[in-house]
């Protein structure tokens, strides 16, 4: 104990630190065509912890996959981002301390390029949306349950992520009316939604030179929706389109499960791989 750096006792004494989201990771990724399973064991074996888990502020985390006949059901077909809007097999989500993303960027900054140093990087890997997302809030389909802070906790069957762009300088409207008209109209369907979380995305450090921001950053919603029922047809998913025309435009689409843990279920190119 006599050599611990004192600032691991005096960084946790000051600041927020209450349990609340404040911002998010979220990254959907590609693997390279030929290093699909070895993408797969870096990041569940290596990356998922020491790349995030393991870092200060940083209090939830999940992985999530979308195999090929979920990918298929994706739009619009002409995507601001995903080109094409199949690109994206996984996408992780990570919950940071209200208060304390600078801190933790500054600890992830710092520690992926100790990573790289050692050789625990990974480059045969493409970005397809990634940022460090300001979180607006939640809209939950029931008076009890799980909130905000168990989403990624909590055994949810699926995933459906919905970017919309606002047009013109109109953000803060567009939010209002998704949250106002499109997602409690969401909520009343039957597609099994029980909880949808809005994010705006932030622009990424210079540092993350592996990483390129996508346009209008300050004009884009991302909403993560939570199904307690499978996603196998998301063809009739209600469209934001018609409800946000005039204000926004609807950029993706998609849906997900989780992944399996420990497991290659579900990375592509085996001859098993569902």
């Amino acid at each position: 104990m006599s050599d611990m750096d004192p600032a691991y006792q005096e960084l946790p004494a000051v600041g927020p630190y209450d349990v609340k989201i404040g911002s998010a990771l979220i990254t959907m990724v590609d693997p390279q065509p030929g290093y699909e399973l070895a993408y797969n064991r870096w990041y569940e074996d290596d990356h998922y912890y020491a790349g995030a888990l393991a870092m200060p502020w940083l209090f939830a985390g999940r992985r999530w996959v979308a195999p090929p006949e979920l990918r298929a059901l994706r739009r619009p077909a002409n995507s601001a981002i995903a080109d094409p809007v199949t690109a994206g097999r996984y996408i992780s989500l990570y919950w940071v301390i209200d208060g304390r993303r600078e801190e933790h960027i500054a600890w992830s900054v710092a520690t992926n390029r100790r990573l790289r140093g050692d050789g625990r990087g990974f480059e045969h890997r493409d970005h397809v949306y990634t940022s460090f997302m300001r979180y607006l809030g939640a809209t939950y389909r029931d008076a009890s349950g799980p909130r905000d802070i168990h989403a990624l906790d909590y055994p949810y069957r699926g995933l459906v992520v919905e970017v919309v762009d606002a047009l013109g300088s109109a953000s803060a409207e567009l939010d209002a009316l998704v949250v106002e008209r499109y997602i409690p109209d969401l909520h009343r369907a039957d597609v099994g939604v029980a909880q949808t979380l809005r994010f705006q995305p932030q622009p990424l450090p210079k540092v993350f030179s592996d990483v390129a921001d996508l346009p209008n950053l300050d004009r884009r919603l991302t909403l993560l929706h939570f199904l307690d029922r499978d996603p196998d047809d998301i063809g009739h998913f209600p469209d934001s389109a018609d409800r946000i025309a005039g204000i926004g435009t609807l950029e993706f689409l998609g849906a997900f499960i989780p992944t399996l843990p420990g497991s290659d279920e579900y990375v592509e190119g085996r001859s098993d791989a569902r």
